[in-house]
């Protein structure tokens, strides 16, 4: 499977999917925090990271990094859940969307959100907030590893965005989590399909095995192990 195919079967997928398979092979990857400027919002890409620290000696320009961002990326940016000053607003917007970025994701807060929503420029933070970042951040790093809602994002990683938020998949487990994510997700609209031709929705779930569809596969051994166990105890105490 090629890169482009990977993402677009990744475009097929909702976010929470998505989190399910995560968590079934115990990886984290769900931001927490971090919500869609509206509710459209829709990115796939791999991250282009950032990362702000507070104002120092340098003399910086804060936005001058979007001349590297390839096409189809998303920017990811790291100012440390900070709300008192933004890094991101209309010119930045109205470049990423003439350069082909795919979106951003803020660890921190975006103004000049009225834009963003007129053109549907994705972008996912934590909140919005008018005052400038100028003189109060500087850059520190490009391509680095970074955090954002709890969770480390290194560059080139999967970002995936959506109404309910942003997750973020480790390359080194991209296609293994794919697989998890359409098994997740297939399943579930087998059960919408039976629920909708008039089965209980107790019953549904029972048959496809809903309640182990997150749970991680060592853990599903480890309970049938366990009922196993109980059922040939039972059967020993049952026998005369």
């Amino acid at each position: 499977m090629t890169d482009d195919e990977l993402i677009s079967e990744y475009k097929k997928l909702d976010t929470a999917s998505i989190s399910d398979a995560l968590d079934k092979l115990r990886l984290p990857g769900s931001a927490i925090g971090i919500a869609p400027l509206f509710d459209k919002a829709r990115l796939v890409g791999r991250a282009f990271t950032v990362k702000f620290i507070p104002k120092g000696a340098s003399n910086q320009t804060s936005g001058d990094y979007l001349d590297d961002v390839p096409p189809g990326s998303v920017i990811v940016i790291d100012n440390d859940d900070r709300v008192d000053c933004t890094v991101w607003g209309d010119i930045m917007t109205k470049f990423s969307i003439s350069k082909g970025i795919a979106g951003t994701v803020i660890a921190g807060v975006c103004r000049d959100t009225a834009l963003a929503i007129d053109l549907q420029y994705p972008i996912f933070s934590c909140g919005r907030f008018m005052r400038t970042g100028k003189d109060r951040l500087e850059l520190y790093a490009v391509n680095k590893p970074v955090n954002v809602g709890g969770v480390q994002v290194n560059p080139g990683d999967l970002v995936i965005g959506n109404s309910d938020g942003v997750v973020f998949v480790p390359q080194m487990a991209e296609r293994q989590v794919l697989e998890a994510a359409q098994t997740i997700e297939n399943t579930e609209q087998r059960i919408i399909k039976e629920i909708e031709l008039g089965k209980g929705l107790k019953e549904a779930r029972e048959v496809h095995g809903y309640h182990r569809l997150q749970t991680p596969e060592d853990q599903i051994a480890k309970s049938q192990q366990l009922s196993d166990q109980v059922i040939m105890a039972f059967g020993a105490i049952s026998t005369p």
